[in-house]
């Protein structure tokens, strides 16, 4: 059985995809460009790879050049996320997501977090303003 979420749109597009669920915030220089995989030391997702994946997580962290940056080198090397899920989006993220065109949502209900578990399904459609766990 599926459950939709409202959601605040930040960055629009339409994705489905595997969570990734991380209580760290992330700084996207910290992420290997070649694998995707995160790379700093003690970080809950370090030595997993966010490429492909659905990323849920509290928000980015570091400089406007070190996050925009990070998101570039991903893309690039097509290892970035499809979507971005915060909880709470600063505004260096939410400019670096715009420009770079990568699915970006915030504001969902706090079970939405709670619950939420790493290989479920959602489904983000930015046009229905909505995130929806398939499975």
């Amino acid at each position: 059985m599926s459950q939709s979420f409202p959601c605040h749109v930040i960055s629009e597009g339409s994705v489905e995809g595997q969570i990734l669920h991380s209580d760290d915030a992330i700084c996207f220089y910290l992420v290997d460009p070649e694998t995707g995989k995160v790379i700093e030391k003690g970080h809950a997702l370090e030595g997993q790879s966010i490429a492909d994946k659905v990323l849920v997580f509290p928000n980015g962290k570091g400089s406007s050049v070190v996050q925009a940056d990070g998101l570039f080198q991903l893309l690039k090397h097509g290892t970035a996320p499809k979507a971005l899920i915060t909880s709470s989006a600063d505004t260096t993220l939410v400019a670096s997501a715009i420009i770079l065109e990568i699915v970006m949502c915030d504001r969902l209900a706090d079970d939405f977090y709670q619950n939420v578990a790493d290989d479920d399904i959602v489904r983000v459609d930015t046009d229905a303003r909505t995130v929806e766990l398939v499975s």
